[in-house]
């Protein structure tokens, strides 16, 4: 799907067998169930807790092609672990994603007509081995407001800003433990991109 951490919500193509919902039943992502503070093994509560609306996000399909611009509310949470490393879990709500015309579909099976637009959410969970920032960009609670990473459909996103830059040293590292979204085009169709497999297309 989605751009990730500076991979930038873009999705990010599994070859992993997928464990979703068989062909006769509707497609379904149970992300809410990866994305809580229980995927951390938190010594505290978070150090960051922010929310960020993302404006003009290219998102990319298994075909490896732009097919989508996309609006949403990036939640950021970001726990300390017993570890000393850091547990981030990146919520994507409210998203809204608008399909261009003559462009390969997420799933690859089909060519867009620019009115399969729809609503997606999801999100990922990743593990941070840095340090805090001892005056981060951005504040650590609340709204940080909007982004507009003006992306256009060769995936260049001049606008683009790594939530990971505003908050820590350089030379951190992120793996990520999760990630998934679901997108939802009505009669046009549902696809699933997740690191447990793909599934859908929208057409």
């Amino acid at each position: 799907m989605k751009r990730f951490v500076m991979m930038t919500a873009v999705a990010v193509v599994a070859a992993a067998a997928t464990t979703l919902a068989g062909p006769t039943k509707p497609l379904t992502l149970n992300w809410g169930q990866h994305l809580n503070a229980r995927a951390c093994d938190a010594s505290g509560p978070p150090v960051i807790n922010v929310m960020v609306k993302v404006r003009n996000d290219a998102d990319s399909g298994e075909a490896g092609n732009y097919w989508a611009f996309d609006d949403y509310n990036k939640q950021i949470q970001v726990f300390p672990q017993a570890d000393g490393t850091y547990c981030a879990i990146v919520r994507s709500t409210g998203g809204k994603f608008d399909a261009q015309a003559g462009q390969t579909s997420p799933g690859g099976g089909n060519t867009l007509s620019g009115k399969d637009d729809g609503t997606f959410e999801g999100g990922y969970v990743g593990i941070i081995d840095g340090s805090l920032l001892a005056n981060p960009a951005w504040r650590t609670h609340g709204n940080v407001g909007t982004v507009d990473y003006a992306c256009d459909l060769e995936g260049n996103c001049p606008g683009v800003v790594s939530w990971l830059g505003q908050y820590f040293v350089g030379g951190y590292s992120f793996e990520y433990q999760w990630w998934g979204w679901i997108y939802h085009a009505g009669k046009n169709g549902t696809w699933v991109n997740s690191i447990d497999g793909n599934a859908g297309d929208i057409k």
